[in-house]
């Protein structure tokens, strides 16, 4: 019998019940469905997990600007700063902050990207669980194991309010990114289940209202560098969790939370590109420019 999970609470009960981890139950109910097998579900987590590690790899390694010209030399910036002079948040952060600003330039280029859960926030979740697994020797089934627990997050959070821009701000894209981030490089760590669970929490809690007001209507200002503030803020999740700290506010309310103040904002605040950021000063003159080229 199929036992659909469509909460937090519900995933924590049945991880209880049955002893068994976040990724493992995803797993079940997917091969409850009857159409793949777990090592077909696997498989092709390997894929895209294989299609993370090639969009950072070509990513450090370009300097190719987007075609409007306002962004894609910034991680080779950030990688010249790193040969002169260390992160004071050591060397895993910088690996994290190059990774997420190598991935989502390669979105900007047109480059083979996973959106998880979207284009726009496509570098958090592989920067956090590459960067963390090579530093740390996690090998390749851990990984795994951590990329279906961040897709499992992503799922549930999506069973409450859709994860695009232009319905519930950047609060749904890069913030639920940073959700599934945190939960796979605390399941990485060695993190329980409600250690994972209030990472999540504290990733949702601390985006809540993130407008999505990109600069003439591009995903590139400020979705580019939003990326490696995000994955840090994942990691920050997972360092309070795996302290045995925990949510006051449920899980599964903060979510509720989000897709209320989803709905409370205003629509120039969500992918219109008529509000915040977007219709700034320089930011309007930014437009004229390139609309003209």
């Amino acid at each position: 019998m199929k036992n659909n999970i469509n909460t937090f609470e519900q995933l924590c009960l049945a991880c209880e019940k049955t002893n068994k981890k976040i990724y493992e139950i995803a797993i079940d109910y997917e091969v409850s469905l009857g159409e793949y097998s777990e090592y077909r579900i696997r498989l092709q987590a390997k894929k895209s997990l294989d299609a993370m590690k090639n969009a950072i790899r070509s990513g450090l390694k370009s300097t190719e600007l987007s075609p409007s010209g306002m962004s894609g030399d910034d991680c080779f910036r950030l990688q010249e700063k790193y040969k002169k002079t260390n992160s004071i948040l050591g060397c895993t952060a910088e690996k994290i902050m190059t990774y997420a600003l190598a991935t989502s330039e390669q979105n900007l280029r047109m480059g083979k990207i996973v959106a998880c859960p979207t284009a726009g926030s496509c570098g958090i979740v592989p920067a956090v669980l590459i960067a963390y697994a090579e530093d740390y020797k996690v090998e390749e089934n851990e990984q795994i194991n951590a990329l279906i627990t961040a897709g499992e997050v992503g799922k549930l959070v999506s069973n409450k309010m859709s994860l695009a821009g232009a319905t519930g701000g950047c609060q749904a894209e890069c913030g639920v990114a940073s959700a599934m981030a945190s939960s796979a490089i605390t399941q990485m760590r060695g993190g329980n289940v409600k250690q994972i669970i209030n990472a999540v929490a504290f990733s949702l809690k601390n985006v809540l209202g993130l407008t999505c007001d990109p600069v003439c209507g591009l995903v590139e200002i400020p979705c580019v560098k939003r990326n490696p503030f995000l994955a840090i803020h994942a990691v920050t999740a997972s360092e309070l969790a795996m302290a045995d700290i925990t949510s006051k506010i449920p899980v599964d309310e903060v979510v509720d939370a989000m897709e209320q103040t989803g709905n409370l904002m205003s629509p120039l605040l969500k992918e219109s590109s008529q509000g915040g950021l977007a219709k700034t000063k320089t930011a309007i003159e930014l437009e004229k420019i390139i609309l003209n080229k």
